[in-house]
Parts: structure tokens; C-alpha cells; sequence
């Protein structure tokens, strides 16, 4: 069986991620009394009601989620996730000891938006890279696993539980702000996690499923593939056309529908990542019947 093993360049690239999330979260965040979901917000919390330093209590936080995490967590996620940990925890450390002045002339709401694309970038790059942050991360897991709640739920309960008790020390006003951030943060963190590559997908039923391949193949230059399918009313064989495409494309595609066959039925599926490349020889646009 083959190993998979940790790779060097993926600890640099969490190291860089965890950095751009750490100045986020020390000259937005705290300079700014916004708050934080997650174990990072409870660091928050410890920092402005105890006044304990949210680099430690961030690491802290996280050792018993790590030993529960370690029973379940594959090696290389466990690795990056405590690189992720310790990597966040120092740059935390680093950020409030080190004199950077940013002049946003006390806007929040810039403090806000800056705060969310700092967040998102800099986890956005963590989970690229196959790490995270731990925290509500290994939670979620951990319940889907074991309990089979999706994680999206988890964030979700997990975050409102954390952000209602920031209201301890934050006004409503500035709760509205972490809001807007927390928003921005996860659009962010969507757009760097699949590059800023965005595909669509299209599934096609039509008759005249030869003629609109080939069609796609001359004109837009991007392959297609049959997969079978059967009519659950009418009880025929049918093959259903798949094809994935640049979101510019598919205005394309529609346009050929309505000349091919206006009868056609179409899906439009939002594609997170591709691997391989989906279009096709230009050398072999003719396709060739048999």
C-alpha cells in the first residue's frame, strides 16, 4: 500500500496562509473590536475579558481537539493541521509585538471588509493546501463522522454559539461588522480554495444527441461524454450529454440547443474543481462517423 506522504512546499504555503490570516486577525480584529467565529473568537473573548494573549490561548484551545482529532484524522491531515495550529499561534504572536500602523481612519466597515479578505485568503490558501486552522474544523469532521452532521451544520451552530457570546464585550453595532466580515471571509475563501477557477457543467437530454455534440466539439472546441440514461415516465433508453464549460460558454451552448433541438432539456451544475483537461484537440474537432 502507498504512503502518502507530507509534502515540503505544502508547509510553506499553510506557513504563508497562516500569516496573512494572523495579520488579519491582530490588526483588523483586535484593533478593531471585531469578532471572530470559532476557537479564534473565543481567544478574542479570553483576550478582551481576561486579557490573555490570543496566541496562546488559540493554541491551548486546540491540544485536546488535536488528541480527539488524532484518532480519526489521516497522517497527513494531522501533521498539517498542527503546522497549522503552531504556524497561526506565531504569527499571532509576532503581529501584536511588531509596530504596523494601517490608517483606515477608524472605519469599521473598511476594518470589516479588510478583515474578511485577509481571513478568507489566508484559510482559503490553508485548505488548498490539504491543512487547517483546527479548531471548529476538527468538530465538524469529528460529528460527521461519527454522527453524520454535515459540516457546513456544524460551522454554522458552532460560529452563532461563539459570536452571540462575543456580544460580551463587543457592542451590536460592531457585532454587525464581524457579520459583514464573516461573509466576505467565506466568498474569499471559495474564490482562493479553487484558484479563482470557476467551470460549469451541463447536463443535456436530447434526441438528437450526436448532432449536438459534434456541434459543441467545431464550435465552442470543448469535448462532451454519453452517459446512459433511462426515461422514468416513458421507460427509453436514453443518452444524456455531459459537458463542462467556462461560465462564458454557456450562452453558447444554449444558443446551439435552440437551433439543434428547441425540444432539449438542459442542467446547469455549479463545478467546484476540474482535473484533466476538458476541452479538446483542436486537431480533432471533425468527429468522424463510423
Amino acid at each position: 500500500m502507498t504512503r502518502i506522504k507530507p509534502h515540503f512546499l505544502n508547509f510553506i504555503a499553510i506557513a504563508v496562509g497562516t500569516m496573512i490570516y494572523g495579520f488579519g486577525f491582530v490588526e483588523f480584529n483586535m484593533a478593531n473590536h471585531l469578532a471572530e467565529g470559532g476557537v479564534a473568537g473565543i481567544s478574542l473573548m479570553g483576550h478582551f475579558l481576561l486579557g490573555i494573549d490570543p496566541s496562546i490561548s488559540q493554541f491551548v484551545l486546540n491540544i485536546p481537539l488535536l488528541i480527539i482529532g488524532f484518532t480519526f484524522l489521516g497522517r497527513r491531515m494531522f501533521l498539517y493541521t498542527i503546522w497549522g495550529i503552531v504556524s497561526l499561534s506565531i504569527w499571532m504572536f509576532v503581529f501584536q509585538r511588531v509596530n504596523i500602523f494601517i490608517n483606515i481612519n477608524h472605519d469599521t466597515l473598511i476594518a470589516a471588509l479588510l478583515a474578511g479578505v485577509f481571513a478568507g485568503t489566508g484559510i482559503g490558501i490553508v485548505f488548498r493546501f490539504g491543512g487547517t486552522t483546527g479548531g471548529a474544523d476538527i468538530i465538524a469532521q469529528l460529528l460527521q463522522l461519527k454522527k453524520g452532521i454535515q459540516v457546513g451544520r456544524t460551522f454554522f451552530i458552532f460560529d452563532t454559539i461563539v459570536l452571540t457570546l462575543s456580544l460580551t464585550y463587543i457592542s451590536l453595532e460592531h457585532m454587525m461588522y464581524t457579520l459583514i466580515a464573516s461573509f466576505v471571509a467565506a466568498q474569499v475563501i471559495g474564490v482562493v480554495q479553487n484558484g479563482g477557477y470557476t467551470v460549469r457543467g451541463m447536463l443535456i437530454i436530447t434526441d438528437k444527441h450526436e448532432e449536438i455534440a459534434q456541434t459543441i466539439i467545431e464550435e465552442i472546441g470543448r469535448s462532451a461524454t454519453y452517459l446512459h440514461g433511462e426515461g422514468a415516465y416513458s421507460g427509453k433508453d436514453k443518452k444524456v450529454l455531459y459537458v463542462v464549460l467556462n461560465p462564458s460558454e454557456i450562452q453558447e451552448v444554449k444558443h446551439i440547443l435552440s437551433k439543434v433541438d428547441s425540444n432539449a432539456f438542459a442542467s446547469v451544475i455549479n463545478v467546484h474543481e476540474v482535473i484533466g483537461d476538458f476541452s479538446y484537440p483542436k486537431s480533432r474537432f471533425k468527429i468522424e462517423k463510423k
